[in-house]
Order: C-alpha cells, then sequence, then structure tokens
C-alpha cells in the first residue's frame, strides 16, 4: 500500500492527508480486523427479529445523538468519526431489518463501529 496517511491531532481537529481517503478508509480489510469482535458480531446471533432491531435501533439512537454532540464534534478524540459511520451502518442495518432481510455485513459494522465509538469516549 503506497498510501501516505498521516492523522495529525491539534485543537480538536482530526486531519487525514492523503488524496481522496475518508474516515472509513482509515482501516482497509474486513470489519473483524479493527473490531474487538472477532468474527461474527453478537448482532448477527440474534435470532428474534424484534429484539435485533430494538437493539439496532439503540445502537442508532446513540450513535446519532454522539454526532450531533458539540463536546465531540470539537473533541480531538475520534468518537465523532465512529459516531458517524456507526449512525450511518447502524441506520443501513435498521433499513433492511425493515424489509426482513438481515444483512450480516451491516449488523457487524453498526456493532463494531458503535464498539469504537465507545472505546474512545473512555
Amino acid at each position: 500500500m503506497n498510501r501516505i496517511l498521516r492523522v495529525a491531532f491539534g485543537a480538536g481537529l482530526l486531519s487525514i492527508l492523503s488524496t481522496g481517503l475518508y474516515a472509513a478508509d482509515i482501516i482497509e480489510g474486513p470489519t473483524a480486523d479493527y473490531c474487538r469482535t472477532v468474527g461474527t458480531s453478537n448482532l448477527v446471533l440474534t435470532d428474534n427479529t424484534v429484539d435485533l432491531t430494538k437493539q439496532v435501533v439503540k445502537l442508532m439512537d446513540e450513535s446519532v445523538a454522539v454526532a450531533n454532540s458539540p463536546e465531540w464534534i470539537h473533541s480531538s478524540r475520534p468518537v465523532f468519526v465512529w459516531a458517524s459511520e456507526a449512525k450511518v451502518a447502524c441506520g443501513m442495518a435498521y433499513g433492511y431489518l425493515k424489509t426482513n432481510y438481515k444483512d450480516e455485513d451491516t449488523l457487524n459494522k453498526c456493532e463494531c463501529f458503535h464498539d469504537r465509538m465507545v472505546e474512545y469516549m473512555n
């Protein structure tokens, strides 16, 4: 990989220098490579669709609240980045669930990104 990636923390800014690089591109490879979840997430293992939907909505709502919080928007920690990624992934997982489709990839990402958000909050 020939990308040059420089992450600078200062004055509450996360600066990523690379052509066409986005926050989600910082880490490449399967979700399991950078999540504490090894393999399948707890969400994917949930069989009851009603319970699964409630869990996904809970993670999505928490992520949206953090992504909208000035405390985390202006923080030097990457909480806002992971909250933004989690709200999108959880929103996608929720959309699939509304059509009675259990998309394992978006469920794994939802849980992973939310976990990363919480990890950086502490």
